[in-house]
Formats: C-alpha cells, structure tokens, sequence
C-alpha cells in the first residue's frame, strides 16, 4: 500500500489563479443569492409599492444576479476546464 503523504504530494496543486476564479465564482453566487432574498423581503415589507424598486441601490439589486449568475457560470466552467487539463497532463507525464 503506497504511503499517504507520497500520494498527497503528487496530487495536482491548485494555483492562485485557479483560487482566485473559485472564490469569485462562490461570491458572486453568493452576492446573486443576497439580493434575491433582499428583493424578497423588501417586497414582504412593501418596498415595492409605488415604483419604490426604482429608486437608489435597487435598479443594481434587482440587476445583479441577472449579471452575476452567468458570469458565474462562466467562471466555473472555465475552473473546469483548466483541472480537466491539468490532469490530463499529469497523467500524460507518469505522475
């Protein structure tokens, strides 16, 4: 049975870059999620009554997951491709 510390530092190494698009990918669906609930329960209290989703930061609460989600999505297709790639080239080289 191979040793576990052997096989933890062969396995493929996550770059900054790779953290970088995983943590903008998890905030904006997080940010995405926020607002949705914020618009929720601002229409619950009645802030929607008389065109008040008009007004001040609302026009960019009501926009951003309309933004954020595909961008989103974006973002974690290409963290997908890039692992995809990066084990396939390891297994290519032995490792």
């Amino acid at each position: 049975m191979p040793n576990a510390n052997a096989r933890e530092s062969s396995a493929p190494e996550s770059s900054r870059f790779d953290r970088i698009l995983a943590f903008m990918t998890v905030g904006l669906v997080v940010a995405s999620v926020i607002a949705f609930v914020a618009v929720v329960v601002a229409t619950q209290l009645g802030a929607g009554a008389d065109d008040g989703f008009s007004q001040g930061l609302w026009p960019a609460i009501l926009m951003l997951p309309l933004f954020a989600l595909p961008v989103a999505f974006v973002l974690l297709v290409v963290l997908l491709v890039r692992g995809v790639g990066r084990r396939s080239r390891l297994a290519k080289s032995g490792q």
